[in-house]
């Protein structure tokens, strides 16, 4: 049975012990606690069926509950998971015997539970989680232009090279419900907490935050700045001054406030790529549309560094996936894009690695590439995305255990951020080292993460092959063909022969089996 620390995944649903919390995608499930636990001991015990007796004591201490409870309680937790009394897909009640959780479930630790990445104060060093801001403009489509916000504070603190910066992503933390800062401090193992909320009125933008010792709940600092538009960047850069003035106070502020270059001066371009920037995260089937908002971003602002590496990374993905309607052409682009972004750069981390990443696709130097991604890691060891791409292309350069340290490290800096495309990464790696075992449930999450995404299903498939589990290996092969026209892996870009044969030759096995009929 799962212990503490585990999160219970079965279809789009994950089963949170700790937290007591039930999602469905990214929608929490309201449940009522004697439901939840009913919920827990038949997932927990779905290796048999548990009897009325066994429910009793598990979930009621031994109490007796009439048989319409016991069965009104079954329901709601049936309704919880998508599931009825009729079709009984999930739970399925046996005549005069008992219950059965009949769904397939992987056990996946919790990356919450996991010890503190730096105990308080254990270095000397100040250390702040920040959370997303709140989206106080009543408009959930200006939900992008928050995000982008937190971004550049969350880039300005990072510059300051004695802070360790841990980004919770917005995607996979509830916005406009307060934060438990004593468990995100204890979890994190940081000092601070900073929070606060974003305003947009027309031209007007009002930034509010607030930082918070985490071991106290004490409040150390709280301000709101307003200011236009066309201040937007002197108001991130105000916000993220302020905290590092309260953290540490014998550092001069300005070494966050201190002149950078900024990437453009055109709002219209910074606010296309913020829409862009939030598609492409949004999921994989978004990307064509992210690329256009890139180009027009692009169009306004020829040398806005960051939008040409993004559009060189949408390229690249449209041809991996197989979505790219001239592969070739994209492939002249997002070479261009990558080349001119590192021209316009100077020692932008975010940059570099996304440039680097696009080139190393497009068959660039590997070794290069990596040497790249590691400088900007020398610029901003705190950057959670550097250290994401340097794991990546570890993988395709035939490096699976180094890159897993890499892709653990970009987990520790953001824990919450969207876990698919490392789910993606670290299961890759775990089946070039032939741990197929291990690699099977993280790519399982991948996809459930993002359904639109063909990666996972081929290496999933890869996997089950070499696990010999062929009926599993054609359901997958069934499932990618609603995904992609692409059928056959891309694997031009692994340096390693024996990596790309071990795809190879286990897809075309999957194949070979979901052509000569359906799994039994």
């Amino acid at each position: 049975m799962a212990g503490q620390g585990v999160v219970l995944v079965f279809g789009d649903h994950r089963l949170d012990i700790d937290r007591r919390e039930l999602r469905r995608g990214a929608e929490l499930v309201d449940v009522e606690p004697k439901v939840f636990d009913l919920l827990v001991f038949l997932v927990q015990g779905r290796d048999r069926v548990v009897t009325k007796d066994d429910m009793l004591q598990a979930v009621w201490g031994g109490r007796i509950v009439s048989e319409s409870a016991l069965t009104t309680r079954l329901n709601a937790a049936r309704r919880a998971v998508g599931d009825d009394g009729t079709a009984q897909r999930l739970i399925r009640t046996f005549n005069r015997k008992g219950v059965r959780f009949m769904g397939e479930v992987t056990e996946l630790p919790d990356p919450a539970s996991a010890p503190p990445i730096l105990a308080p104060n254990a270095d000397g060093n100040p250390s702040i989680a920040v959370l997303p801001f709140r989206n106080m403009s009543g408009d959930p489509e200006q939900a992008y232009f928050v995000d982008g916000m937190v971004q550049e504070i969350i880039t300005a603190l990072s510059r300051i090279r004695w802070l360790l910066v841990i980004a919770l992503d917005s995607a996979s933390t509830p916005k406009g419900q307060g934060a438990d800062v004593k468990r995100v401090g204890h979890d994190l193992g940081v000092r601070y907490v900073l929070e606060g909320s974003v305003r947009k009125s027309g031209s007007q933008v009002r930034i509010t935050g607030q930082l918070i010792d985490a071991a106290t709940g004490r409040h150390l600092w709280a301000d709101h700045f307003d200011g236009s538009l066309g201040d937007v960047f002197d108001l991130q850069d105000k916000v993220a001054s302020s905290v590092a003035g309260v953290i540490e106070p014998t550092l001069q502020a300005a070494e966050t406030a201190r002149s950078a270059n900024r990437p453009t001066s055109d709002l219209t371009a910074y606010d296309l790529y913020l829409r862009a920037y939030a598609m492409f995260l949004s999921s994989a089937r978004q990307i064509p549309g992210a690329l256009r908002l890139m180009e027009q971003a692009i169009a306004r602002d020829a040398d806005y560094g960051p939008a040409l590496a993004w559009a060189a990374i949408c390229c690249f993905r449209l041809v991996l996936d197989g979505r790219s309607e001239d592969p070739s052409a994209d492939r002249v682009k997002g070479i261009a894009y990558a080349r001119r972004a590192l021209t316009s750069a100077g020692e932008d981390p975010g940059v570099l690695v996304n440039a680097a990443l696009a080139l190393a696709y497009f068959d660039e130097d590997i070794d290069a590439m990596i040497a790249l991604a590691d400088r900007a890691l020398a610029l901003n060891p705190n950057f959670a995305r550097g250290w994401h791409i340097g794991g990546l292309l570890r993988v395709w350069a035939g490096q699976p255990d180094g890159a897993l340290k890499h892709l653990d490290t970009a987990l520790r800096l953001s824990p919450r951020t969207r876990i698919g495309t490392s789910a993606n990464l670290i299961g890759l790696a775990h089946l070039f080292a032939r741990r197929f075992d291990q690699a099977v449930p993280r790519l399982i999450l991948a996809i459930q993460d993002d359904p639109g995404f063909p990666a996972p299903y081929h290496f999933l498939a890869v996997c089950y092959v070499h696990l010999g589990r062929l009926d599993a290996a054609r359901d997958i092969v069934v499932r990618l063909r609603g995904v992609t026209n692409l059928m056959m892996p891309d694997v031009a870009h692994f340096r390693n022969a024996e990596h790309r044969d071990l795809l190879l030759s286990g897809f075309r096995l999957a194949v070979e089996g979901a052509a000569s009929g359906p799994a039994r």
